[in-house]
């Protein structure tokens, strides 16, 4: 099966020498997380996932839940480390100490994801979905229900879903049908039925919240008629004890293409009690305070992948023997082709680390900096990094876990070696929390409008601050100029095309996700060499500039093509008759 090793010298070397993650410890929230107390904790994060919870992977991908009669049995061995993980305090590690939390950074919240996500991706969404609960409640909740329900969500000792979809109601969330009537002690009754909810029903916890979108008797219709509800499977009791049995249940659960080891579950409404978070009608604003969060997780479940798929197909090629090389050497690693797909793993997975690290680094940034305009400039990056992270870095994960198997040549195709599983278990990282489709549109039709085109902006003059004067790395400087001055050409022509023509911009939206955000790479191509031309450690500094050099030469030159694609008329096409295709 995959094995994993997580991947500390490259953590550190990015929070530290690429991105300067002490930066945080000098905000007064984070006063204690030093660099050194941040890479202890990732460290003792690694040795719990390596030990207790990657080995469950490959069992979890065989055994898959198992729905008998409304429940809902895991594979053998979760329940005891969904335990051990959330007692140790990793559920809750940037989470406010006043509901259980450790109150750290966001930032260490989702290196431990990504090394969590690595290691066992189905195991993963548990404590993820829990934590988009959480974030929801916290935000929009009245006192009386973050003091009931925040506490122990908080920690993980109950866990919690997302419940959006419904039959007729995919990415349409204005197709919401699932009615909530008012009840006179302020609960309301649900009635309807949600699909795909992730972690919809278990017995791991002790209880389940559900944050439920659905349509009062009265609402306008469309997205501006949903208001959001806390629905627990079991009710609290006045003194924070569990009461009865609520009235949604668990009608059957989806057999799927991968993530075997989370269950994905039909959910009955009949009458069950819920409480209204926010304001009536204003259930789509709070969901989307979730699902922003949760798509930047979703871009680490991806980078997780990417780093699976990579670290095993390196061992893999270091040690197959196969043929003889040109250069003489005895294993495939020697093979250009083979040593082309793992510099492209290597690329991808190491350029992609630093874009979401940063990303999260930004988070924190937006949420506790004491100057208004760090704030504000924060959130405007946190903006436009969320597609480019949930998008390209899952994406990512299925074309590296893809080249992983090609890598191993047949026995990739094999399920004992668990690298088809990666293939699996990635695809459906493009397609929940808004399908990367979806995210190319957001980045098109709004992160390039907003605040009058600001982002974008921000963007550029962050790169050219950097400085990209050829001497010492000229090798990147100067494709990256000409892909920033090509990128940007293209931002003007899409912010002028969306107006008169949308669907142009509509045609060539993923082509431009794609070119942005191998832009970034390029970017973190460029700080990562200029960081590591000072390592006193010479076999990572070789192994480092190498791989900067392949993306510059091989990868970024991709830009100037994706571009052209992107201002290309889609008129015609558009036009065509839909039964002509």
């Amino acid at each position: 099966m995959a094995s994993y090793n997580a991947p500390l010298r490259e953590i550190e070397f990015v929070l530290n020498d690429v991105l300067n993650v002490g930066q945080l410890a000098k905000l007064p929230a984070f006063a204690d997380a030093t660099p050194e107390t941040l890479i202890g904790l990732i460290e003792e994060a690694a040795k719990l996932v390596q030990e207790e919870i990657a080995p469950l992977n490959a069992k979890g991908d065989e055994q898959g839940c198992k729905w008998n009669n409304g429940e809902v049995k895991v594979p053998d061995g979760m329940p005891e480390a969904y335990k051990l993980y959330w007692e140790a305090g990793w559920v809750g590690l940037c989470n406010p100490t006043e509901y259980g939390g450790q109150g750290l950074p966001y930032t260490l919240s989702k290196v431990v994801d990504e090394i969590l996500c690595s290691g066992n991706v189905a195991f993963a969404l548990y404590p993820g979905l829990t934590m988009g609960c959480f974030e929801a409640i916290m935000a929009n909740a009245s006192d009386e229900l973050k003091q009931t329900y925040l506490p122990k969500l908080g920690t993980g000792q109950w866990t919690g879903t997302m419940c959006m979809t419904e039959p007729q109601a995919g990415s349409d969330l204005a197709a919401v049908k699932t009615k909530a009537t008012p009840n006179r002690d302020g609960s309301y009754s649900l009635e309807g039925g949600k699909i795909f909810i992730t972690s919809g029903e278990h017995t791991m916890a002790e209880n389940i919240i559900h944050f439920t979108l659905a349509r009062l008797p009265d609402a306008p219709a469309g997205v501006k008629g949903l208001s959001t509800f806390v629905v627990p499977k079991f009710l609290v009791n006045a003194d924070g004890s569990l009461g009865e049995r609520n009235k949604v249940t668990c009608s059957s659960i989806e057999h799927k293409m991968g993530i075997h080891g989370s269950c994905t579950c039909s959910m009955q409404f009949e009458g069950a009690r819920g409480w209204m978070v926010g304001q009536p009608n204003t259930g789509i604003q709070n969901m989307f305070v979730m699902m922003n969060l949760a798509r930047i997780l979703v871009g680490f479940q991806g980078l997780g992948q990417c780093e699976l798929a990579t670290q095993n197909a390196i061992a893999y090629a270091k040690d197959r023997k196969q043929g003889k090389a040109f250069n003489g050497g005895a294993t495939i690693i020697n093979h250009p082709d083979v040593r082309r797909m793992l510099l492209t793993m290597k690329a991808t997975t190491e350029g992609a680390r630093v874009m979401a690290y940063e990303t999260a680094m930004y988070v924190d940034l937006a949420h506790h900096h004491e100057d208004a305009a760090v704030r504000e400039e924060a959130q405007d990056w946190v903006e436009l990094n969320t597609p480019l992270v949930k998008a390209f870095c899952t994406d990512s994960a299925f074309d590296l876990g893809s080249l992983a198997v090609q890598v191993y040549g047949g026995h990739g195709f094999i399920r004992e070696h668990g690298i088809e599983q990666i293939v699996r278990d990635s695809k459906i990282l493009c397609l929940y929390e808004g399908t990367n489709g979806i995210q190319a549109m957001d980045l098109v039709r709004r992160k390039l409008m907003l605040h009058n085109g600001r982002l974008a902006q921000r963007f550029f003059a962050k790169v050219r601050s950097e400085g990209t004067a050829d001497a010492p790395v000229g090798f990147i400087a100067k494709p990256l100029r000409e892909a920033v001055e090509e990128l940007e050409k293209t931002v003007h022509w899409l912010q002028e095309s969306f107006k008169t023509n949308p669907d142009d911009a509509g045609f060539g939206a993923v082509d431009f996700l794609r070119a942005f955000a191998l832009t970034y790479l390029g970017f973190n191509w460029l700080r990562m060499a200029k960081a590591v031309s000072t390592s006193g450690d010479e076999n990572f500094k070789r192994g480092k500039l190498a791989t900067a050099q392949f993306f510059a030469a091989r990868m970024l030159p991709q830009v100037h093509g994706l571009c052209a694609n992107v201002r290309s008329s889609a008129g015609e096409l558009m036009q065509l008759d839909a039964e002509a295709i």
